[in-house]
């Protein structure tokens, strides 16, 4: 008989060498869904603690580089990241799924919260409470943003290093107000180059 365990379940390739075992459709539906319900005014917060801190479905690193390429894809970041996650450890089939626990159940929420701001929206108790959810979610926004940062402050320094990219995009995006889309249209091909030239 072969010691071979019949039907292995498929590692995602986000977590190669650590030999994880990739989460079930199941599981990918509920984490999606548990992100989309938690994130009001943004998700970035949620996606990164349920990827990375609770489900430990990927290192801070693998979380920073998935959410960097889905920055520069068309769309929505997070939805991009439901459908790479998804189709990483479960194919099709996974990223069907989580892309219908990102957006199935904040559809029916939206559309029952839209009724109720459309009878009650003009009373100032409810504005006071929406302007205390953008402030929150201002603070997450900058508290995840704080966290993302750690692989990088890990890094060796050096312009041609990740931190040389941040500062620049920070300095180019933040500070001289260019356009997003030049500015990643010069630093990422330029990353790529550096990158290159640095492991030759």
């Amino acid at each position: 008989m072969s010691d071979t365990p019949p039907h292995p379940r498929k590692i995602s390739p986000i977590s190669a060498g650590r030999a994880p075992v990739a989460p079930a459709p199941v599981e990918l539906f509920i984490a999606f869904s548990l992100i989309s319900l938690s994130g009001f005014g943004g998700v970035l917060y949620w996606s990164r603690r349920m990827m990375v801190d609770e489900r430990k479905w990927m290192t801070a690193e693998e979380f920073n580089e998935a959410y960097a390429l889905c920055n520069f894809l068309p769309g929505p970041n997070i939805v991009n990241f439901s459908v790479v996650f998804g189709r990483q450890v479960g194919g099709i089939v996974g990223a069907l799924v989580a892309l219908l626990g990102l957006l199935g159940p904040p559809f029916v929420l939206v559309m029952l919260l839209g009724v109720l701001y459309a009878t009650y929206g003009d009373i100032a108790a409810l504005q006071r409470i929406l302007a205390g959810v953008a402030a929150a979610a201002a603070g997450l926004t900058i508290s995840t943003g704080l966290r993302m940062a750690g692989p990088l402050a890990r890094e060796r320094p050096g312009l041609g290093q990740g931190q040389g990219l941040a500062i620049a995009a920070f300095l180019a995006v933040g500070i001289l107000r260019w356009p997003i889309y030049w500015v990643l249209g010069v630093l990422i091909p330029g990353g790529i180059a550096v990158a290159w030239w640095l492991r030759r």
